[in-house]
């Protein structure tokens, strides 16, 4: 009978340690639960490696939220250029860690560019369609862009025609910049 029963606590044993690892591999197979992502934007996956458009020689390594002016700056531009300057205020004391990087090429609607300028709003970094094009080709450059401090593009978010929607998708450019410069010593 001590026999039967050391065997039963041996093999109940054995199942405690050993069902919850087989359950987890299952549910990992199978995905039965979403993943653990917490990010809210797109991330590119290959990154994109643009340090040679996002890095300016002799300046300190930042976070860049980026944004390509297309040829007509309609609502969606607008609420982009909108969402950039307000992500950026709305970091507060972390907000030099933080460039606004607003693509030029020789399409760009030239009244968007006017009103940046006056604005002040970020960066104009000016360069050849082409480079744009070869650069986003995969993903295309409709979007904001979140450049680390190496100059790779690792996150995209969408625009929206709608100032409402545009204030919520700040929300989520904003909540995942903020993680990331926690975890960044960087920039």
């Amino acid at each position: 009978m001590q026999q039967k029963s050391k065997k039963i606590t041996a093999v109940a044993l054995i199942l405690v340690f050993t069902l919850p690892v087989i359950l987890a591999k299952l549910a990992l197979e199978n995905e039965w639960f979403n993943k653990g992502a917490t990010n809210k934007g797109q991330l590119l996956n290959p990154i994109i490696e643009a340090g040679d458009l996002f890095i300016i020689e002799g300046e300190e390594p930042h976070w860049r939220l980026s944004y390509i002016i297309p040829e007509l700056c309609d609502a969606a531009c607008e609420n982009a250029i909108f969402s950039i300057s307000q992500v950026r205020t709305a970091l507060g004391r972390k907000m030099d860690r933080v460039d606004a990087v607003f693509v030029v090429t020789e399409n760009s609607d030239v009244k968007a560019v006017k009103n940046l300028e006056i604005t002040n709003f970020g960066k104009l970094l000016k360069t050849n369609l082409n480079n744009v094009n070869n650069l986003f080709k995969q993903t295309g450059n409709n979007g904001i862009f979140l450049i680390d401090t190496l100059g790779n593009v690792v996150l995209r978010f969408d625009t929206t025609l709608e100032r409402e929607q545009a204030i919520m998708d700040s929300r989520d450019i904003l909540a995942d910049l903020r993680k990331l410069l926690k975890l960044s010593r960087i920039g």
